[in-house]
């Protein structure tokens, strides 16, 4: 149940495939969904719009600031809804020819830009024929935290690998949520997933928005789901374990309010 100045979020769970216009179209139908429950702030996942059967075909498709067909979707969406969105990540132009920033963008009610926030830790992993190198294709965003003011107050952006690196976080400062779009993989998700994003909002005592890539995709790869909201208290309030569709709940001032004056723990922190 919610209280008067409570504010109601969404995740948004995809599994992408190798078209955009494709992706576009299942994001504006699962979006809308979530508008028309009551979602007023809502995050798409990491790749939301593409996921390549090479890790370069992304190249091809990166967008320069302020323009482009996937910032002209993601812009219009919010204005349509008089939402909130955080588009999960799209390739942006980079000063790299071969490499492209894995990027969020924050959009308002209006369908202004308010965000950026470009990926700064990627992704490795090697086991067996598994393996990634995010590295190759994408360059780290500037090493600093990036946070935007909603209605409820302030919000840390975050995307997947990030959520292994608990200084990131605590270099937001007193946030009310923290955001996570990711595509985990199947093996580390298993594993590691919900135990991060749960710490994550214990230690920061925040609520933690997380949106996610939750399947097996077109070029074979299999992520691991299991879009949450996670409270202060690192209790889950909500979770979809796979496909495609929608999580979410309230921010709850109370909520937040009790649970740090009860655990003060972010005013006995020493360094």
């Amino acid at each position: 149940m919610s209280s008067n100045n409570s504010f109601q979020l969404a995740a948004i769970q995809m599994v992408s495939g190798t078209s955009v216009d494709a992706n576009l179209a299942r994001a504006d139908r699962l979006v809308a969904e979530a508008a028309g429950n009551g979602a007023r702030l809502i995050l798409l996942p990491e790749y939301f719009c593409f996921m390549g059967r090479r890790d370069t075909d992304k190249l091809a498709l990166r967008e320069s600031p302020g323009g482009g067909p996937i910032q002209d979707f993601l812009s219009s969406t919010a204005r349509r809804h008089g939402i909130w969105l955080l588009g999960g990540t799209l390739p942006l132009i980079s000063e790299d020819t071969d490499r492209i920033y894995n990027s969020m963008l924050v959009f308002d009610p209006d369908g202004k830009q308010v965000a950026r926030y470009d990926k700064i830790h990627l992704f490795g992993f090697r086991k067996g024929e598994e393996a990634f190198d995010e590295a190759a294709t994408i360059r780290p965003g500037a090493n600093n935290a990036r946070v935007f003011d909603a209605p409820f107050g302030r919000t840390g952006l975050s995307v997947c690998y990030d959520l292994r690196f608990p200084e990131l976080y605590r270099a937001m400062g007193n946030v009310s949520l923290i955001v996570v779009p990711a595509a985990f993989t199947y093996t580390t998700g298993s594993a590691h997933w919900e135990i991060l994003l749960r710490a994550r909002a214990i230690e920061n005592q925040c609520y933690v928005l997380a949106s996610a890539q939750g399947g097996k995709h077109e070029n074979g790869r299999r992520t691991w789901g299991h879009s949450m909201l996670v409270d202060p208290w690192g209790e889950v309030l909500s979770r979809l374990p796979e496909g495609e569709g929608h999580v979410g709940g309230f921010i709850e001032p109370g909520r937040l309010e009790d649970v740090r004056l009860s655990l003060p723990a972010l005013g006995h922190r020493t360094m």
